[in-house]
């Protein structure tokens, strides 16, 4: 919360050493506009959606994750209709941001190639889950990663929602980081660079 695309772009860079580029793939690091957020007593924060608290036990602010499941909509479209095929799209994030992509995916583009989360999780009762007990189709996979150390995102809630997902028929791995706290490390992006490569192969990108 509060980040912003370019920040989260400089961040890995800097965990890294350096960009996370891929020859054959395109990556777009989006920002999220400012709303009033409740966990900050409504102020101003560039934050994906509105939560009535941070836990996982209390109802969705649906609303506002239904506004940017539209808005993110256009920005795969954009990509579709610049030639990219839709099974050859990843989409993820940290935090916030991965609570975001499970909605995007799991509920409206389950034609995606796969989601990546990073110290994420969806509430209890989440419309991400709703929406899979009513579905029968191929699912994107699901690559999630978790810190045990996390003092706001509980691994817990990380744990149990990777347990629904499976329940509900995604293919998902839970990757767990001891001593990891709300943050990224370089293990971390390593794994999920491997983990992108193996879902968009570069011989793929060649024939198409």
């Amino acid at each position: 919360t509060g980040d912003t695309g370019q920040g989260a772009r400089t961040w890995i860079k800097r965990i890294l050493n350096q960009d996370m580029a891929f020859q054959h793939i395109k990556v777009i690091y989006p920002t999220a506009p400012a709303r009033p957020y409740t966990p900050m007593k409504g102020a101003f924060s560039t934050v994906w959606f509105d939560r009535y608290k941070i836990s996982n036990d209390c109802p969705e602010h649906i609303e506002s994750i239904d506004l940017m499941c539209r808005g993110l909509t256009d920005l795969i479209n954009d990509e579709i209709k610049n030639g990219i095929a839709k099974n050859r799209i990843l989409i993820g994030g940290f935090s916030m941001g991965g609570g975001m992509a499970m909605h995007l995916a799991y509920r409206f583009h389950q034609d995606l190639a796969g989601v990546f989360v990073l110290s994420s999780f969806l509430n209890k009762d989440s419309a991400v889950y709703q929406a899979l007990k009513r579905n029968d189709s191929v699912l994107p996979e699901l690559f999630q990663c978790h810190g045990t150390a996390d003092e706001l995102v509980l691994y817990a809630w990380g744990e149990e929602t990777n347990e629904m997902l499976k329940s509900l028929g995604v293919s998902a791995s839970l990757h767990t980081f001891p001593n990891l706290n709300h943050e990224l490390s370089r293990t971390e992006i390593e794994r999920l660079k491997t983990w992108i490569l193996k879902k968009l192969p570069i011989e793929a990108a060649k024939t198409n």
